[in-house]
């Protein structure tokens, strides 16, 4: 069983040998806050939640939600606000969550951000290591072109290009896939990266308060269950203003779940972090007892 190792629990004298000493769970926080269009105001957000979290919780991981960097505005400011990923020079947005991760030592899944292609936007997702390093990329598949039921509509296709291929990355030999909001609503997908190994799968969000309040709990629990992986999803609350100064409101309730579709840690509407252990053994324990993949016929 490959784990994480928690320092803070090894007495001085074993410090020499802290490879050789594993602990059965890396503590995981999900971070939830109210984004604006103006990404320099978010980073200072989110870097005092994280901040927070860190004298909490002490997680070895920490995950944002969808579009943290700028939600919200017109295309020309979405544009502007997002950054060209490595090998070009770093924008700010990409440098903090690489700084924070090599600062606290921690895995950080970086919910998502702009990325900027030439005039193309896409909406994706970065995982980097302990050592600051970028362990996955994932471009946003399902793009949220939808009406609500009060007649809200949403067209992210008309500001953002859709990826195509899945993502996965590793941490100290677990498996951490990656997926972005309206990704949950398509389990080919979920599928996809339990195949390729995922033991984590991260769902940041921006998820609308209309369809929030019926189906955000009830998808995540779905995922969890079918793929019988930890969900680690962070989540936007509050409100923001689309490029017509259209109200928008986000629904927020960040969750941790289960491989059975427990849920391990929950927010409500309000700012703030929840922490949860992500348990390997759970996992290893649901899926030698209900092997699933295994018994699968169809897809």
């Amino acid at each position: 069983m490959v784990l994480f190792f928690k320092k803070e629990l090894l007495p001085s004298y074993l410090a020499p040998y802290l490879p050789l000493v594993l602990h059965p769970a890396m503590r995981a926080a999900v971070i939830q806050f109210e984004a604006g269009a103006r990404k320099a105001d978010n980073i200072v957000a989110v870097q005092h939640l994280i901040a927070a979290a860190m004298a909490a919780e002490r997680p070895d991981l920490v995950s944002l939600p969808e579009m943290w960097s700028c939600l919200g505005g017109d295309r020309a400011q979405k544009l502007a606000e997002a950054e060209a990923l490595p090998p070009a020079v770093p924008g700010a947005a990409y440098a903090f969550l690489q700084e924070t991760a090599r600062r606290y030592s921690i895995t950080v899944h970086g919910g998502s951000i702009g990325e900027r292609v030439g005039d193309t936007l896409y909406n994706t997702s970065l995982l980097f290591g302990p050592d600051g390093a970028e362990l996955a990329r994932y471009r946003k598949i399902h793009l949220f072109d939808v009406t609500t039921p009060t007649g809200q509509g949403y067209r992210e296709s008309s500001l953002f290009g859709a990826g195509t291929d899945i993502a996965v990355g590793r941490v100290g030999g677990v498996c951490l896939g990656l997926s972005i909001c309206y990704d949950i609503r398509f389990p080919e997908l979920f599928l996809a990266l339990r195949r390729a190994g995922a033991e984590v799968i991260f769902v940041p969000a921006a998820f609308t308060a209309e369809t929030g309040r019926d189906h955000w709990e009830v998808l995540l629990r779905a995922r969890a269950i079918e793929t019988q992986c930890w969900i680690v999803a962070a989540a936007t609350t509050g409100t923001h203003h689309d490029a017509a100064g259209k109200k928008r409101v986000t629904w927020g309730h960040a969750l941790i779940v289960d491989p059975w579709g427990q849920m391990c840690a929950a927010l409500g509407d309000a700012p703030g972090f929840a922490a949860a252990d992500i348990d390997l053994s759970r996992l290893a324990s649901v899926r030698e007892k209900m092997p699933v993949l295994q018994h699968r016929r169809l897809a």
